[in-house]
């Protein structure tokens, strides 16, 4: 298509050479680079360019397809989102669009459509293995390339433990190809519902039409939610999957790594649509206004936890809620119906049992292929040099793939090789460190952790946040922290790393504020409610304020304090929800905060003897009595919370009810955790004594011997476990760091 009258000449220095289509909210033209490569340049519309809330979406597709950039999506090759008129640039995709393919050629079949299949969920899989939700998955923004299908459009995507920016009066979303869940509740949509959305795709790949397809939009939505999908004429072997895809509840879908597994088992030649169906010649294009459609669309992208019955197949009856818990061996059962009946092979019988994850939903999943340790692994251990003299420090540790990121003390951070335990860079803090205050978090890209002040050095800030490059060590910029959470919470976090941002907590202790993780600019800050102090709490894909009043702050003693949710995108508060104390954040379970309430005796916490669960949405608290008070370090797990007492004995409870679920004695002292493994909780104390014990009863299944001479009356350590696939790395006292196989642990002693 030509450019048109008005169109500008260039974009960022790209001179452009066609219009590729326009929509609701820009235009994409074919431009070239310097060397003559061909990119696509999405122009946001002039009339959005004032709007901020815009602006914020903008930026937040951007950074989603910086990070997705793979085989299966489009890379960013350049952006502006600060411009007058901004815009982004992205490798340019030759090839038909999924609808117009399907307008122009009909439904695909055979070994057609089972390739598409088979793309989708590899796009998918690395779309959320770097913590993405697509949340537009639809036949226009799927381009079939002669490389094979391209997903693209990240205009309202987000990162799974970003809040989702709804924009007021705008369509969000294709209904026809929505989940449930983001017709519903669209701040709560996770990684399952683009599973969702591919099922919807497939359904259309397969015979021309969706599985909900109304003339309204309205009564599209109605049917997505409420009514059983249209399958009849998807071929039957195809079919079993597609309705695990379809289930109304999220946990009924299997992940995109899953769905994978399946779709690789599905015979070669899938067939086409059945004779009954509507599925023949061309149909019409179910795609909204108010989005962007192109014939070689950019594809924003960039760089890093259902039943069916033997009758599935020749019924088409909708099978996800009605026997979740055993879908996997069971779906092996329904293909293999199909296939007597039709004549295709017939699925690979697939391993039964749990995820792993310890939810009490035993066998609810499709089973997650056995964890493997990194590339070349060995049992190892290793100390990182730390900044002062006669520090004792202690480390905390996350992973990513195979890199290990580790702070706390007198480290920064340090990026160590989960295979070997080689350092690849270290930066060091010279100052005495506070208690408990390790990594902060990292992004896909960048790590941040905390630096003190060297004690001659008065001039330098007491403590900092710092921001380091993950690949080369290199700080990129810091700012003076508050450092006094834990008077607020009873647990130190100043500062935490949500989505591609990073919250802190100013030096004069007054207000939060939000910047970019990694170029460190400033996108909101907030003053706390006069008379109170702050500190934030993440909760899932939300984020909340938990404050107390100066005047029990100063008196130690927080006996009310107050939540608020906390606005990741502008960070304007909410209104005061009020919380019966003492109690500390331990963690989220359904989208809710838990707490534990404790249990004080004259004015000194002994323990604690309550579960308190505080719905953000509903501004609802509820309260539960435990049995007894229970003494030690806690922490949570898959929505159980675990108490490790001081001799070892560790107690799971029930967050929602308080009801002990069990006990268990352990011979690690002071321990604390629990960090999840596949098929195991660890619990690892200072002299990195670790036990592994089973999710569901506690039954021990492994205790190791110490590796540092470290004390172990510390309560309210945070876990000193990390896993890396079957790798178990720990951390113990003076900075000592080893790891081994999860299946052959260091013998007890």
């Amino acid at each position: 298509m030509s450019l048109r009258g008005g169109d500008p000449a260039e974009i960022g220095g790209y001179p452009l050479e066609a219009r590729l289509g326009s929509g609701g909210m820009g235009t994409v033209f074919l431009a070239r680079t310097s060397s003559g490569r061909p990119v696509a340049i999405k122009l946001i519309h002039q009339q959005f360019a004032g709007d901020d809330e815009f602006r914020i979406r903008f930026r937040q597709e951007v950074a989603a397809a910086r990070r997705v950039s793979g085989a299966f999506t489009a890379a960013v090759v350049d952006a502006a989102t600060e411009a007058e008129q901004p815009w982004m640039a992205t490798t340019y995709i030759e090839g038909h669009t999924l609808a117009q393919h399907i307008a122009e050629k009909g439904p695909l079949g055979g070994a057609e459509l089972r390739k598409l299949a088979i793309g989708l969920a590899e796009a998918l899989r690395d779309i959320h293995r770097v913590g993405v939700v697509h949340r537009d998955l639809k036949p226009s923004n799927v381009v079939l390339s002669p490389e094979g299908p391209r997903v693209i459009d990240f205009g309202i995507s987000r990162a799974v433990d970003q809040q989702t920016l709804t924009m007021t009066g705008r369509v969000i979303g294709t209904p026809p190809f929505m989940s449930p869940e983001q017709l519903q509740t669209p701040r709560g949509v996770g990684p399952r519902s683009d599973v969702f959305s591919l099922g919807t795709l497939l359904v259309y790949a397969a015979t021309g039409h969706g599985p909900f397809d109304a003339d309204s939009p309205y009564l599209t939505a109605y049917q997505v939610v409420h009514e059983e999908p249209s399958l009849g004429a998807v071929p039957a072997a195809l079919r079993v999957v597609v309705e695990t895809c379809l289930d109304k509840e999220p946990e009924g879908r299997p992940s995109a790594d899953e769905l994978l597994v399946l779709l690789r088992d599905l015979p070669a030649e899938l067939g086409g649509t059945s004779t009954n169906g509507a599925g023949t010649g061309r149909t019409r294009d179910m795609v909204t206004e108010h989005h962007l459609e192109t014939r070689a669309t950019p594809a924003p992208t960039g760089p890093t936890a259902a039943p069916a019955g033997p009758d599935a197949a020749s019924t088409g009856t909708r099978i996800g809620r009605r026997m979740r818990g055993r879908w996997r061996p069971v779906l092996a059962a329904a293909v293999a119906v199909a296939a007597i009946g039709g004549g295709a092979a017939a699925l690979k019988a697939a391993g039964s049992g749990g995820d792993g994850k310890g939810d009490g939903d035993r066998g609810s999943r499709v089973a997650t292929p056995d964890a493997v340790l990194p590339d070349g692994f060995q049992p190892w251990r290793r100390t990182v040099p730390s900044g002062g003299e006669g520090i004792p420090d202690e480390l905390r540790c996350l992973t990513r793939g195979d890199a290990l990121f580790c702070g706390g003390g007198g480290v920064v951070a340090t990026r160590v090789s989960a295979r070997d335990g080689s350092r690849v860079w270290t930066a060091k803090s010279p100052g005495v460190p506070v208690q408990g205050m390790h990594l902060v978090g990292a992004t896909d890209d960048t790590v941040l952790g905390y630096r003190f002040a060297a004690q001659d050095a008065p001039q330098d800030p007491p403590s900092e946040v710092v921001a380091i490059d993950a690949d080369n060590g290199r700080e990129l910029w810091s700012v003076p922290s508050g450092a006094q959470s834990t008077a607020v919470t009873g647990r130190t976090r100043d500062a935490v790393v949500i989505g591609s941002a990073v919250v802190t907590v100013d030096s004069s202790d007054s207000r939060f504020e939000a910047r970019d993780a990694r170029g460190g600019d400033v996108t909101w800050t907030t003053p706390f409610p006069a008379g109170e102090r702050c500190a934030p709490v993440p909760v899932g894909t939300r984020l909340l304020a938990m404050c107390a009043t100066d005047a029990e702050l100063d008196a130690s003693e927080v006996r009310h304090p107050t939540l608020h949710t906390l606005d990741r995108a502008s960070g304007e508060l909410g209104g005061p929800i009020e919380v019966d104390g003492p109690a500390v954040p331990v963690g989220a379970a359904d989208g809710r905060l838990v707490l534990l309430q404790e249990h004080v005796e004259g004015a000194v916490p002994v323990g604690y003897d309550g579960v308190v669960r505080v719905d953000p949405a509903s501004r609802k608290v509820t309260y539960s009595r435990l049995a007894k008070t229970y003494e030690g370090t806690p922490g949570m797990a898959d929505g159980t919370v675990y108490v490790s007492g001081q001799t070892g004995l560790v107690t799971a409870l029930d967050s929602a009810t308080g009801r002990k679920k069990w006990s268990r004695q352990t011979s690690v002292e002071g321990a604390s955790g629990p960090v999840a493994g596949t098929g195991a909780l660890y619990f690892s104390s200072a002299t990195g004594r670790v036990v592994a014990l089973a999710p569901h009863d506690g039954r021990s299944l492994w205790t190791t011997h110490p590796q540092a001479d470290g004390l172990t009356g510390e309560q309210g350590a945070s876990p000193r476990v990390a896993v890396a696939g079957r790798a178990v790395i720990v951390a113990a006292d003076g900075n000592t760091l080893f790891a081994f196989d999860a299946q052959k642990p260091p013998k007890a002693g």
